[in-house]
């Protein structure tokens, strides 16, 4: 039987790592794998994904034998250097109503929402403290072509009896985030941010009071797969019975996965204290608040006054081969800064101290998919979050411990399971090529846009053809 390869980690240096990751104690505190070890249920990759499932899988069976298998330490890919946006899934109940369905998508939607409730049980418990702050999420317009981008899931939560959101104004809005460049939105309550390194370091040492054995600097090199899996790293063997592969974009590796899967950045800066200013223009609490453009800007406050500001689709990888330039933006963060310039004109005189990027896995549908390998029935995974995962990989734990332990409920028989189902890409390189082209018109079409001028008809034609 055929071994899988998996490609060497291209971990960042300190000094490209992200803000998260910079102000937290972050470093790698487990021993490498070395010589031969046995499990019952080995996990590839440290981040959050990885973490919630060998959580879940301990809860529903605490005899199981598991060990997590880390590249580089524990939250150093993307769950270390997100945004720290915390918001449910009922954002994204239209994209999974067309998926799976109301009552799955209903039913998925409402874990989110347990899923933040139990963040706010491990802050509150001091079991993590990770600065979570439930002040709200906000999703806003700042140009006509923004306008309604919420009125499906809008429409659909209202019509299913769930009041997840309610409309903000231009006069909310700049009351609440000090901005006005966004004037009509709507606000998702229970919901907010994180500082999402603090939280990846809570899981990891909550998974280690669990026994859950943790080894970091230990990047899997090949997967020989059997009865008896075998993954070998640098310094040593690790056999066991299950596998499940949380890797993220790495996951692009696998034949099997490439073609539903595509690998972009998102770029991410943070600022110096600002906390006068912020104070100054009404910015006081921990919202995080997105626009609603095709590339999206996310932003927050954190609670000692730096601006964190995103935006999503950076770079591209040919063939979905990540490199040092998914670690850092090529342009300094120079697209981030003129966006934050204009959304909020009061901080052109603060200092941008940090700048980073990561690599992020996407799918077609913008929604994470679960399954094993065709031939490998032993062999799991779950990739997709597309950017979206501090309340969906507590769900997606569930899920892949329901796969895992061959549970038959809710979780496994769920529509995000099966690959079949999900849309494939265009191979390479027209993939490559195409989606240059199209992010090049999407960031035409948002220029154009964000000033309400209308894009010129091969610019809208070009940009539709995003995934």
């Amino acid at each position: 039987m055929s071994s899988i390869k998996m490609r060497p980690p291209v971990t960042a240096a300190k000094e490209d790592r992200s803000f998260w990751l910079q102000s937290t104690n972050a470093d790698a505190i487990t021993v490498p794998l070395q010589g031969r070890a046995e499990c019952d249920v080995a996990i590839v990759g440290g981040g959050y994904t990885g973490l919630w499932t060998a959580l879940r899988i301990k809860e529903q069976a605490p005899d199981t034998r598991i060990t997590i298998l880390e590249a580089d330490f524990c939250g150093s890919g993307a769950s270390g250097r997100n945004g720290g946006q915390v918001h449910s899934w009922f954002a994204e109940i239209d994209l999974l109503c067309d998926l799976v369905g109301h009552d799955d998508a209903l039913m998925l939607c409402r874990a989110t929402t347990d899923a933040i409730e139990e963040l706010k049980v491990l802050q509150d418990s001091g079991t993590i403290d990770m600065d979570l702050r439930l002040d709200g999420w906000l999703w806003t317009a700042s140009s006509t072509a923004q306008e309604g981008a919420w009125s499906k899931a809008y429409d659909i939560c209202r019509t299913l009896g769930e009041g997840r959101f309610r409309n903000v104004n231009g006069a909310d809005i700049l009351q609440r985030t000090g901005s006005a460049a966004s004037y009509t939105g709507i606000v998702e309550d229970k919901a907010g941010t994180v500082q999402p390194a603090k939280l990846a370091v809570g899981l990891r040492q909550l998974a280690l009071s669990k026994g859950i054995a943790i080894h970091e600097q230990t990047p899997v090199v090949e997967i020989m797969p059997g009865q008896s899996t075998e993954l070998r790293t640098a310094k040593g063997i690790l056999s066991c019975e299950k596998v499940v592969l949380a890797a993220n974009a790495w996951l692009s590796a696998i034949p099997e996965l490439h073609p539903y899967l595509y690998v972009v950045s998102s770029q991410i800066i943070a600022t110096a204290p600002a906390a006068d200013i912020l104070d100054e223009i009404g910015w006081v609490d921990g919202a995080s608040i997105c626009d609603a453009q095709h590339h999206v800007l996310y932003y927050q406050r954190t609670p000692s006054g730096q601006v964190i500001f995103g935006r999503g689709t950076g770079a591209i990888a040919y063939q979905d081969r990540i490199d040092s330039s998914f670690n850092r933006s090529g342009d300094n963060g120079l697209d981030n800064i003129r966006e934050l310039h204009r959304v909020y004109p009061q901080l052109k005189s603060v200092a941008v101290q940090y700048d980073w990027s990561g690599p992020i896995d996407c799918t077609a549908q913008h929604l994470p998919v679960f399954d094993h390998l065709r031939d490998h029935p032993n062999i799991f995974y779950a990739m997709g979050f597309n950017g979206t995962g501090i309340a969906q990989t507590p769900v997606a734990g569930r899920i892949m411990a329901s796969l895992i332990l061959g549970h038959d409920d809710k979780w496994s028989k769920c529509g995000l399971v099966g690959i079949d189902r999900r849309t494939k890409l265009p191979p390479e390189p027209l993939r490559y090529v195409g989606a240059k082209i199209v992010r090049r018109a999407i960031r035409r079409k948002n220029d154009a846009e964000i000033l309400n001028q209308k894009p010129d008809r091969i610019t809208r034609f070009l940009a539709s053809l995003a995934p």
